[in-house]
């Protein structure tokens, strides 16, 4: 990367990539400390709050599917 690249800010495919590599924990210690050093904090609670809440209806819906073809 070069010295203009260190100072721009995240764009929100990498902060959408960092927070789902982190979710599943497969984030690396470089883009870690790129997050650390570019990202603002707030933008990535936002983010994970989302993911966790997308992720939840996801499984709850999925749960509803597969009780209401087993005739639950």
């Amino acid at each position: 990367m070069s010295e203009q690249d260190d100072n721009k800010p995240l764009t929100f495919l990498e902060m959408l990539h960092s927070v789902l590599a982190a979710a599943i924990g497969v984030q690396s210690g470089k883009r870690r400390e790129r997050d650390f050093s570019r990202g603002k904090p707030s933008h990535f609670i936002i983010l994970g709050i989302l993911f966790t809440a997308l992720f939840v209806l996801v499984i709850f819906s999925i749960v509803k599917l597969v009780l209401h073809f087993a005739g639950a």
